[in-house]
């Protein structure tokens, strides 16, 4: 396994599909924009025609290799070598034209991610790790803040889309928010991990992600210095009801203690 190669792979693909995002953007929100598990979680023509991109490159520069995917699922089975591909994380920012969002895609080996690609449609930057090589944005080593005092942090955070979901974990915010600098929420899990990796962000944490949400972005946080408590690795997708924490090591044990205390796992 040659994580750079893996790496170069992720990168490649995920440019051109972030490239086909941008130059279909109006025509894909136009075309169609269906609905998945509530009427605010969507899906758009781009989401779909992204995805069929990866797919398609995959198979062509790494023939055999499975394939899981937000939008057209894929093998569930963690052993081995697998893909993971987020198409547009943040299809909301998408659909409303707010430029951040991004193409996710990582190189799983055995549910652990060993390489992957962030790249931002809008801006054209590449954020990139390889297991054991460092994490880059835009070819710049990154590395986490040196934040070391929790009510001086900055930290990000989602919500899930059904409703009562939403409003437990606003309450949560409510308890969290006295505690730290302040709260973030930009709607895109990728982004808000690399930013952890760059020190934009102390940082960050979320229930109710899946694999594809994290599996590019929670590598290059930890490459970057990052301290991670990942959902379930178990899980084939995620899992999907368990928080992910990732924060730099200096403020990593006190925020996980005041999510705890807040409750914030069980919303």
């Amino acid at each position: 396994m040659d994580a750079k190669a893996l790496r170069e792979v992720a990168v490649q693909i995920a440019r051109e599909a972030a490239q086909l995002a941008r130059t279909v953007r109006d025509e894909a929100v136009t075309d169609g924009v269906d609905t998945k598990s509530t009427e605010t979680d969507v899906v758009t023509a781009g989401d779909r025609a992204v995805e069929r991109l990866v797919r398609e490159r995959l198979a062509e520069l790494r023939p055999g290799e499975s394939v899981l995917g937000e939008e057209e699922g894929g093998e569930r089975a963690l052993e081995g070598l697998r893909w993971v591909v987020d198409p547009i994380d943040g299809t909301v920012n998408y659909l409303y034209g707010f430029p951040w969002y991004s193409v996710s895609l990582a190189a799983q080996l055995d549910g652990r991610s060993v390489a992957g690609a962030v790249v931002e449609p809008a801006s054209g930057r590449v954020w990139s790790a390889a297991a054991g090589h460092g994490a880059f944005l835009d070819g710049q080593r990154l590395r986490v803040s040196a934040a070391d005092r929790l009510d001086l942090a900055l930290i990000g955070t989602g919500f899930a889309y059904d409703v009562d979901r939403r409003k437990a974990q606003a309450a949560v915010v409510s308890r969290v928010l006295g505690q730290v600098r302040d709260i973030r929420r930009a709607g895109v899990a990728s982004l808000d991990l690399c930013a952890v990796a760059a020190g934009w962000l102390d940082g960050v944490y979320e229930v109710g992600l899946k694999r594809w949400d994290w599996a590019a972005g929670v590598l290059i946080a930890e490459e970057a210095g990052a301290r991670l408590r990942l959902p379930e690795r178990g899980s084939a997708d995620g899992l999907g009801d368990e928080m992910l924490v990732c924060a730099t090591p200096g403020i990593a044990e006190a925020l996980t203690d005041a999510l705890h205390e807040a409750d914030a796992g069980r919303v």
